[in-house]
């Protein structure tokens, strides 16, 4: 039984304030700890800000705390739900206080929040690890499979104080034979990116951006790229290193032009057609395994035509909002052909495995499931557990450096090595991360 709950306001990766949630059950209390992005999509679930108030530059969660301690401690403590058995029931209980479609009036930060701490309390009160309680509550199969680490090494976009427009450009060790192995590749390769900028723009160059990824004074995606294949090699992982970006290209979309040099002191106005072009460019130029936001989240149609002769991965994270709305307009517009996860787009844990699991929105429609953090993260480790439990096969958060990113990395770890030392078949996604949902 829930005893008590208490919400609290502490401090994220970019120094604004999070919501910190404390659940109370006669087996303890657990803890669960909301993050937030830079940038915010216009179809994800509020994320409740003081904004009237001067505190934090109005972005202060009191608001959302008071409504944890008013409205929701209360609803919860009375209804007799227990955390073991009725994760569902509670965040059907928690949206139905909502009544909002976007969870607008309690806050979505709010609601996963005592989302998360109620998962955690639940795999506590049966005695077995997040990743299997969230498992079980997906109705996902067994063996467990661990995800390809797409490490975000490269900053750019509002992640970063360079001139680069793209806001992420990644690795992936896809040539692991575990995901202990990839840490170590990314590791090393992330160790020899910072050598290969001293050498070419000198020691002031290796300043880190909002994900851990150092970000240089470049300009082009093509000169990240080539500073990746360098730092590759130099590890001697060529081959077995892939590569990922993430332009985010709403940020830099207005009126049917994208300008890839919105941070630059000259514009670099594209259209679609120009945009695509360069996209293939790269995609044929270097060993780019996935695609994210390449265009903004209300041009359906420019994701439509790209789709149509996309060799890789082709992500919605704008478009989405991991929203079983927007999920199925993609699928029906073949839009795209994977869904980032976020867990605090929506609002609560069950949705996020009815858009999944449940329902099958995803897998049935032959996608794949990328789990990633946010820009404003925290110490809070859930998504890792998460991966693990819906067999995603593949997570980013960010580079192997800050503490809010690598506590997810040092939490799979943790994970690959409890299974292991349990006798569990475990699985490394590799090359087919794609596709690990049908392992």
């Amino acid at each position: 039984m829930i005893r008590s709950i208490q919400g609290a306001q502490r401090l994220d990766s970019r120094g604004h304030p999070p919501v910190q949630v404390d659940l109370a059950t006669d087996r303890g209390t657990f803890r669960a700890i909301v993050p937030s992005g830079a940038f915010t999509g216009a179809k994800e679930a509020i994320e409740l800000r003081d904004g009237d108030s001067p505190a934090y530059g109005g972005k202060g969660v009191q608001k959302a705390v008071t409504n944890i301690r008013l409205v929701i401690s209360p609803a919860l403590v009375q209804s007799g739900l227990k955390v073991d058995t009725d994760q569902k029931m509670i965040d059907c209980l928690l949206k139905h206080l909502d009544g909002t479609e976007n969870k607008s009036k309690l806050g979505a930060n709010a609601i996963l929040g005592v989302s998360m701490a109620c998962a955690r309390a639940g795999a506590a009160h049966l005695g077995i690890p997040l990743y299997e309680f969230l498992r079980r509550e997906s109705g996902a199969k067994k063996p467990f499979v661990m995800p390809v680490p797409f490490f975000n090494i490269i900053n750019g976009g509002v992640h970063s104080g360079n001139k680069m427009g793209f806001q992420e450009t990644m690795i992936a060790p896809v040539g692991a034979s575990s995901f202990t192995q990839a840490i170590r590749m990314g590791c090393e390769v992330y160790q020899q990116l910072k050598k290969v900028i001293v050498e070419k723009f000198g020691p002031s160059a290796i300043g880190i951006g909002d994900e851990g990824g150092f970000a240089p004074p470049i300009s082009q995606p093509h000169e990240a790229l080539d500073l990746l294949v360098e730092a590759v090699s130099l590890a001697e992982y060529t081959g077995r290193v892939k590569f990922a970006l993430d332009p985010a290209s709403t940020e830099f979309y207005s009126d049917g032009i994208y300008d890839i040099g919105f941070k630059d002191d000259k514009p670099s106005l594209q259209k679609q057609k120009h945009l695509t072009d360069l996209y293939r460019s790269l995609l044929q130029n270097y060993p780019i395994v996935s695609l994210e936001d390449p265009f903004a989240e209300t041009d359906w149609a420019s994701w439509a035509e790209f789709n149509k002769e996309c060799p890789v991965e082709l992500v919605g994270d704008d478009l989405l909002a991991t929203n079983s709305e927007y999920v199925q307009k993609a699928n029906d517009t073949r839009a795209c052909n994977s869904m980032l996860l976020k867990i605090n787009q929506i609002g609560a844990i069950s949705e996020y495995l009815i858009i999944i699991h449940r329902a099958n929105l995803a897998y049935s429609f032959d996608w794949s499931v990328f789990v990633s953090h946010r820009s404003g993260e925290t110490t809070d480790d859930f998504i890792a557990d998460l991966a693990v439990a819906l067999r995603t096969g593949h997570l980013k958060s960010g580079a192997p450096c800050r503490g809010e990113r690598v506590a997810k990395y040092n939490r799979l770890m943790d994970i690959e090595a409890d299974l292991l030392g349990k006798g569990e078949e475990c699985l490394y996604a590799g090359p087919q991360f794609r596709v690990a949902s049908k392992y």
